[in-house]
């Protein structure tokens, strides 16, 4: 080893080395196919050729679903951080913050209000990129503060699940937040306001023991993972081979669990449709009509922020 092989190579190499981002390129997990980032951006992070869904973040679920792609942030109850002091390989305080700056959400759960076709609707929608979308307590209160302002506004509540479950660092206060969030759809049921559940890939554990299964609709994206324990812990506790899809969309669907399986593309006008039809609504203004802007603010009187998909891009 001397001087040329330390200074000079690597120099070159650096030179003539093109600098290529990570996520360039995205390999679909069911076919193995390589795609184009910008080509699965652009197709609702739908793998074109294979249909695999993909994971979608909290803002991009927000700005397929809104007219022209605007809705206002709700502001969310502020929680203790780390109630417990919890530590194990790291502090979870360490964890949260990572997470944050990682996701730019505070929490797993992000809140919307805006129109659907036309017709307010409170959307949450579950980040599962945010510490596998677990439910702690400030999950806890973002659902049920989507579920009370839904009841202030006499609109329906839209729910887009995808976690795997209780959040262990804040022990029994995230499990708490099970029968809290029951309780708010119960609220909601006795408004007699629709609540729609749209089960993404995957939902599990305490989440799909509460407010995730209790929908007046169950819907599930294709091929998406939904269950309460694993399919290994169950074949080890019932000691029998499990079928083939166990726990997946379509074997839900054709054993009554949920409604029915949507694709990503068709989600939209879906929930649109449903929310007509459980509010007994006429028909509402078409996406590319725009929604007057003025009539959204006058409407939404809980100090949350206009939240236009320009600024989260």
């Amino acid at each position: 080893m001397n001087w040329l092989t330390n200074v000079v190579r690597p120099k070159i190499r650096n030179i003539l080395r093109r600098e290529t981002p990570e996520n360039l390129w995205i390999k679909c997990p069911d076919s193995g196919q390589l795609v184009f980032y910008k080509d699965v951006e652009a197709n609702q992070f739908v793998i074109p050729g294979s249909n695999y869904h993909m994971r979608m973040g909290a803002v991009a679920r927000l700005k397929s679903i809104f007219d022209n792609e605007t809705w206002f942030d709700v502001a969310l109850p502020e929680v203790t951080a780390d109630p417990l002091k919890f530590r194990d390989e790291r502090k979870y305080s360490d964890r949260i913050k990572d997470a944050r700056a990682r996701t730019g959400l505070n929490d797993a759960i992000k809140v919307g209000y805006g129109k659907l076709e036309g017709a307010a609707v409170v959307v949450a929608v579950q980040d599962f990129d945010f510490m596998g979308g677990s439910l702690g307590m400030a999950a806890g209160e973002a659902i049920v503060r989507g579920l009370e302002l839904a009841v202030e506004k006499k609109s329906p509540f839209i729910v887009f699940a995808a976690s795997g479950g209780a959040r262990m660092q804040e022990g029994i206060l995230s499990l708490m937040q099970m029968p809290r969030t029951t309780v708010g759809v119960q609220m909601l049921r006795e408004a007699k306001l629709p609540y729609i559940v749209v089960l993404t890939n995957p939902t599990t554990g305490g989440v799909t023991a509460s407010y995730a299964m209790l929908g007046d609709v169950q819907i599930a994206e294709p091929g998406a993972l939904i269950g309460f324990a694993g399919a290994r812990v169950i074949e080890q506790t019932i000691r029998e081979k499990l079928p083939d899809g166990f726990q997946r969309a379509e074997y839900l669907k054709d054993h009554g669990m949920v409604d029915m399986v949507v694709h990503r593309h068709d989600l939209r006008p879906t929930l649109a449709r449903l929310c007509r039809l459980l509010t007994k609504s006429p028909a509402m203004e078409t996406a590319s009509r725009p929604a007057p802007q003025a009539a959204i603010p006058a409407a939404l009187a809980t100090g949350a922020e206009m939240a236009p998909a320009a600024p989260h891009a």
